[in-house]
């Protein structure tokens, strides 16, 4: 029996070697029905970087990092836009194509970090440090971010810390990536005490077991690692930052700490390069499926929709970090 269809055979040519062949028709008849919902509905389906290979290489028509969707969804020509994402970065499609319908597949598809701070922590922040600049990373809610003063990314955070020009800032949510930023700059860093689920899970100890066990392997990290793990890695940077270095640098051997599915995503790319895999998954981001990315389309499901108040502020702060 054929692993695949006419049609989806070249996909699979493209992910053979992170898709096991038992597997794949499991997935033929949704990709087929998708690659038909986003024609006749004129839909794109923007991808994070962690989202599995069946749905970054095989349906996706944007992919990257939460900068690069950021900046990739104001320039999109199409009437719907399905995130396969969580829920922050539906809400950051939402602003930035408010006249677009932006479907999120799993409204369930949430996050530590935006969990982590609310719009009236912000407020309570701005009384105890007033006069301070706030910058959200857009791992928020578009409430958080409407009572920030600008957005970053784990991918241009540094730059956005010192455009501001001033001494010292707030960076919420995520204590990790602050400490990192602040160990790259002068400007003095408040943090607030957020954390990834996924990457403060890795640890020092992690590290130097996977150089004991797998010799010469370079090790690269996201910077919502915590610092000492940072301290530890020959390279620290966003996924897209990770996935530019392998293809700059081709490391024989490589590990990324970070979330499972971008070590798949990435060696599609590089069949020249030994991925280990030091699995922590983003229980989140997985409840983005093939499945519900399907049916979000033929159901009109679930609308992403921000109160016109919080979204115009909120709107504010995200577009000044993409002038940035």
């Amino acid at each position: 029996m054929p692993i695949a269809s006419s049609r989806t055979a070249a996909l699979y040519d493209r992910v053979r070697r992170v898709i096991p062949p038992i597997e794949w028709p499991a997935f033929t008849g949704d990709i087929e029905a998708i690659l038909d919902l986003k024609r006749q509905r004129n839909a794109v389906i923007l991808a994070h970087n962690y989202q599995t290979p069946e749905i970054f290489h095989c349906v996706a028509d944007i992919v990257g990092d939460s900068l690069a969707l950021a900046r990739k969804a104001m320039t999109v020509e199409a009437d719907v836009i399905v995130l396969a994402g969580v829920h922050f970065m539906a809400e950051t499609a939402k602003l930035l194509n408010p006249d677009k319908t932006v479907l999120i597949p799993d409204t369930q598809a949430g996050c530590s970090l935006a969990d982590s701070i609310t719009a009236k922590d912000v407020r309570l922040l701005r009384q105890r440090y007033p006069g301070i600049p706030i910058v959200t990373y857009v791992n928020t809610s578009a409430a958080v971010k409407a009572e920030s003063d600008i957005c970053c990314t784990s991918g241009n955070a540094k730059a956005v810390v010192e455009a501001l020009g001033v001494p010292q800032v707030i960076m919420l949510p995520d204590e990790y990536l602050a400490q990192n930023i602040a160990a790259q700059t002068a400007v003095k860093v408040i943090a607030w005490k957020g954390h990834c689920e996924v990457h403060e899970r890795f640890t020092p100890t992690d590290i130097r077991q996977l150089r004991e066990d797998h010799p010469g392997v370079t090790v690269l990290a996201h910077p919502e690692c915590p610092p000492e793990v940072v301290a530890e890695v020959d390279f620290s940077g966003s996924t897209a930052a990770m996935s530019d270095y392998v293809g700059q640098q081709r490391p024989a051997r490589v590990v990324l700490m970070t979330e499972c599915s971008m070590s798949d995503n990435v060696a599609v790319d590089h069949p020249d390069v030994e991925f280990i895999r030091p699995c922590n998954l983003c229980p989140h981001m997985k409840r983005i499926t093939l499945t519900n990315i399907r049916t979000a389309l033929e159901q009109n499901r679930h609308v992403v929709a921000i109160d016109p108040e919080i979204a115009g502020r909120a709107r504010r702060a995200v577009e000044r970090m993409l002038a940035v």
